[in-house]
């Protein structure tokens, strides 16, 4: 018993405040490993043998990030300027069309397979409706044909939805507080077709409204326009990490409440592989997962059941949320960027639509 301690029920000893001072106690010295007593283990695998040499850890690599896996989106403004800042993304510019196709040149200098284009569309221009999103001439149509004239290489990824356009901000039609589907979908077809017209290679519908997926298949079809691919965000959630893209396009400032009756409840799994089931159904060719880190389960899954080319959105959230973190030295911002890039990868995405894309194109270019 040391000094202090007391003795309590059942004659078991308890320490006291004062046994537990150790303010007088000489510290016992640090223990010194004897290499004649190290155990024998007896292993006879050791995984970090394959570690231990950089050119031994290339060898095993299981998962390989390559510029082919980049998809890099680009938002667009109808201006003079060549470029404005998009202040809640940083290092993210909205650019007019003649710095877009500059762009898209580098892009496809760098070995980047595709970009995606959004527009920052002119409040005055926005209408219940979306009715500018039919326009032959809008910014997006105009943009696609100037860069597609001048980098013909390059594979352009055209959103087919409805809330850059509208005055509400919301992707779709509207009755009062109710999303009208299939009158969304109607308008959503002859967005589908002007952008094809113009260029795109792909189109992208984005607004997780039921149907839009075969309606634009049977059109682009019964318009001529069968080359043209679908890329369906076929599970595409209700999430907190879309602010910053909505500053972007301009959006924030007029989305009238949320987009949870058509955008899906980020708890649920089970209801992605249905949706993503129900697109390939209607003729989507590729599907997207988005957002991207927080749904890697998703991606995986959809990835594993369907076998077919998916892809994730590293959304602007998640880009804000690195390069945040970096700006304030509390990672490497570097080495966050392309972890979280392989680990869309590592997951089964086939492709990654990121902000980061032209760095990582850079990065890997100069690694050789």
């Amino acid at each position: 018993m040391c000094y202090g301690d007391r003795v309590g029920p059942a004659g078991i000893t308890e320490p006291t405040e004062a046994s537990l001072d150790t303010r007088n106690v000489r510290p016992f010295p640090a223990p010194q490993l004897r290499p004649d007593t190290a155990p024998a283990l007896g292993l006879t695998r050791r995984m970090r043998r394959n570690r231990k040499a950089e050119w031994s850890r290339r060898l095993v690599r299981e998962t390989r990030l390559t510029t082919d896996d980049l998809i890099w989106p680009l938002f667009l403004m109808d201006s003079t300027e060549a470029r404005t800042p998009v202040a809640w993304m940083p290092g993210v510019d909205r650019l007019n069309i003649e710095e877009a196709v500059r762009q898209a040149a580098h892009a496809a200098s760098l070995g980047i397979p595709a970009i995606a284009p959004f527009p920052f569309v002119d409040k005055a221009l926005r209408d219940p409706t979306g009715s500018e999103a039919l326009n032959a001439r809008n910014l997006m149509c105009r943009a696609v044909r100037a860069i597609k004239t001048e980098v013909p290489q390059i594979g352009i990824i055209c959103d087919a939805a409805l809330d850059p356009y509208t005055s509400h901000g919301h992707d779709g039609v509207m009755d009062g507080e109710r999303i009208l589907n299939d009158a969304s979908v109607a308008i959503l077809v002859q967005q589908a077709l002007a952008l094809a017209d113009a260029g795109a290679d792909v189109i992208a519908p984005s607004d997780m409204m039921d149907g839009r997926v075969g309606a634009i298949r049977a059109a682009l079809d019964a318009s001529g326009q069968e080359d043209v691919q679908i890329m369906a965000y076929a599970a595409k959630y209700a999430s907190a990490f879309y602010g910053p893209f909505r500053d972007a396009i301009g959006t924030n400032a007029t989305l009238v409440g949320d987009k949870r009756t058509y955008q899906m409840d980020p708890c649920n799994s089970d209801e992605a592989i249905a949706e993503v089931g129900l697109d390939l159904d209607e003729g989507a060719d590729m599907v997207m997962i988005k957002p991207g880190l927080p749904y890697l389960d998703i991606v995986a899954r959809v990835k594993d059941h369907f076998r077919v080319p998916t892809f994730a959105y590293q959304v602007s959230g998640e880009y804000a949320m690195i390069m945040a973190a970096a700006g304030n030295g509390w990672l490497d911002g570097e080495r966050a960027m392309m972890e979280s890039l392989t680990a869309f990868k590592r997951a089964g995405a086939d492709g990654v639509l990121t902000y980061f894309a032209p760095q990582v194109a850079q990065k890997l270019k100069a690694a050789g």
